[in-house]
């Protein structure tokens, strides 16, 4: 048996937006678990679903129009994730979201909603 993995996206267009589900097989018999995070960076809010399997791990981001799929990736501390062209780095309650494509740019420092609202 395989563990399923269930993702809702956002197509960005003119029209009325649309969501589309995209459904991966993973091996594995063990149920993906899934956590929603809600993270204040700056101004804004950017929620944050981690789906996680024994062996693949996913951080869904919610960027305003954009929904972005990142996988996990080689990181020396914490969990990195990248996916379009965007690295979502966690570590604690801490997180940092950084545009590859704006060379030079600070990555935007986030907390989660719980952590910040404790401070």
């Amino acid at each position: 048996m395989r563990g399923l993995v269930l993702f809702a996206a956002l197509a960005v267009s003119s029209a009325p937006a649309l969501a589309t589900t995209v459904t991966l097989e993973l091996p594995g018999t063990e149920p993906p678990s899934t956590t929603k995070v809600s993270y204040r960076c700056g101004d804004r809010t950017i929620p944050v679903t981690y789906i996680n399997t024994p062996d693949n791990q996913f951080a869904v981001l919610s960027l305003g129009r954009e929904t972005v799929v990142a996988v996990a990736v080689m990181s020396g501390s914490g969990a990195r994730y990248v996916g379009q062209h965007y690295q979502w780095w966690s570590k604690g309650t801490g997180a940092e979201l950084t545009d590859l494509m704006q060379e030079g740019q600070a990555p935007l420092a986030c907390k989660s909603r719980a952590a910040a609202q404790a401070q």
